[in-house]
């Protein structure tokens, strides 16, 4: 199912607050769990190439981003958690949305939505929009 812009941004947002206390700890998780749904089917360099784009895309809204080259999917989710950790749910859930947001919009440009929804649902769940507060399924 296509589901438009604002629609796939607000489902971001929710699936990035579902634990409010812990924006940073559910932020790297939703990262973990993409790349390893998306790296074998483009590579970690791949993952990482459109990572740091994104990266360098929110950095213009959110300064305080972390900016670095390319590092290995878990270092960088590490030093993305440790910068979220360091401002208030408030501010940091906006900046990992946007980074979210940036890294799948540029997604579906490259793979098409279908195949991008397939991937992001095997990653977060397919309710990802029924469970705002809440944890993340194992």
């Amino acid at each position: 199912m296509a589901t438009s812009t604002p629609q796939r941004h607000q489902l971001i947002a929710k699936a990035v607050l579902r634990q409010p206390d812990d924006v940073a700890g559910t932020s790297a998780l939703l990262w973990q769990r993409l790349a390893s749904r998306l790296s074998p089917v483009i590579g970690e360099g791949g993952f990482m190439a459109l990572y740091l784009r994104s990266l360098h895309v929110a950095r213009s809204e959110h300064g305080w981003l972390p900016l670095h080259d390319a590092l290995p999917c878990g270092a960088a989710f590490t030093e993305l958690e440790q910068a979220l950790r360091r401002c208030d749910p408030a501010q940091a859930a906006p900046a990992s949305t946007a980074l979210l947001c940036g890294f799948l919009d540029t997604l579906i440009l490259l793979i098409g939505e279908l195949l991008t929804t397939s991937i992001l649902r095997e990653a977060w769940g397919d309710d990802v929009e029924n469970h705002a507060g809440t944890e993340l399924p194992k």
